[in-house]
């Protein structure tokens, strides 16, 4: 499970995905919100690392960071402790996402509502842009990339973490059904994200290549570096129940596609009642990776 897993009505907010698509005003933007602020805080560790390391990269003054599709803003907030002296800017297409944005951050964040990729033009120059698991819901991944790389400052810095590593969060044979259902499930997320990617307006095909593609952006690849997200059993309550809404959401999108030994598996997992349940289990853990790729615009 790659994390890729809340129901959108809409592409490329910086958070990982469903891969089913709600009419927006049947929506429930403050549980899209909730699941994803405690996704983001589960990432925190590693954000803040790597902000640092962007810090370093960056080697001049920062005075404005865009965080391309920033969702509720929890990671643009880590970004603002790591520059302190920037403008730091949360991107979504989202304004109900943007509000909780704006909130949280007591005002600290500014906000900009934008359709993406369309209107990466009103966004601004920036000295530094983040985007985190965003360009993926872009049908034109490349095209993308390089309406970002425009708008760097000379000596701009592009960072975009994508992929990684899928999470996992069980033991490999955990009592139920057969050994080995992360990695079918894993089998089957793949299957759909393809399928997502497909369906996306100027879907695209391409390498993902990223540093290869931030080089045909127009900029120069400065390094990848992969952050651990580790949070070892037994798990504390929230993210326990960040692990239950994303099975939950994984059943949405995925149990008409396993069999039914893993659909009986996952169902298992999601009893709130029992002690297999996934809100009960002293085995849970929640280990995954980030991996962000960084260019600089010439200077």
């Amino acid at each position: 499970m790659s994390g890729h897993h809340h129901h959108r009505p809409t592409k490329g907010q910086g958070h990982e995905h469903g891969h089913d698509h709600v009419p927006a005003a049947d929506f429930d933007w403050d549980a899209l919100a909730a699941h994803l602020e405690r996704e983001a805080e589960l990432k925190a560790p590693a954000v803040t690392a790597a902000a640092h390391w962007l810090r370093g990269l960056t080697g001049g003054e920062v005075r404005r960071v865009l965080d391309v599709g920033s969702g509720p803003g929890v990671l643009a907030g880590l970004l603002a402790e790591a520059f302190p002296a920037a403008e730091v800017v949360a991107v979504d297409q989202s304004a109900a996402l943007l509000e909780r944005a704006r909130n949280r951050s007591g005002g600290r964040l500014k906000t900009r509502q934008a359709d993406l990729p369309e209107e990466f033009g009103k966004l601004g120059e920036a000295d530094l842009i983040w985007s985190a698991n965003a360009i993926h819901h872009l049908g034109d991944q490349q095209t993308a990339l390089t309406g970002l790389a425009g708008l760097l400052r000379p000596g701009g810095l592009l960072a975009v973490a994508e992929r990684g590593l899928p999470l996992r969060y069980l033991p490999r044979d955990f009592g139920l059904g057969r050994a080995g259902f992360q990695a079918r499930l894993d089998a089957a997320h793949e299957a759909g994200f393809s399928t997502m990617r497909a369906e996306l307006p100027g879907a695209t095909e391409e390498i993902e290549d990223w540093p290869a593609m931030l080089g045909r952006a127009g900029l120069t690849p400065t390094g990848t570096r992969t952050f651990l997200i580790d949070h070892p059993a037994p798990l504390a309550a929230p993210a326990r129940e960040h692990l239950r809404a994303q099975l939950a959401r994984l059943h949405d999108q995925l149990a008409d596609h396993l069999d039914p030994q893993d659909a009986a598996t996952l169902a298992a997992l999601l009893d709130e009642d029992a002690p297999t349940g996934i809100l009960h289990r002293t085995d849970a853990f929640y280990l995954s990776a980030m991996t962000v790729h960084t260019a600089r615009a010439a200077r």
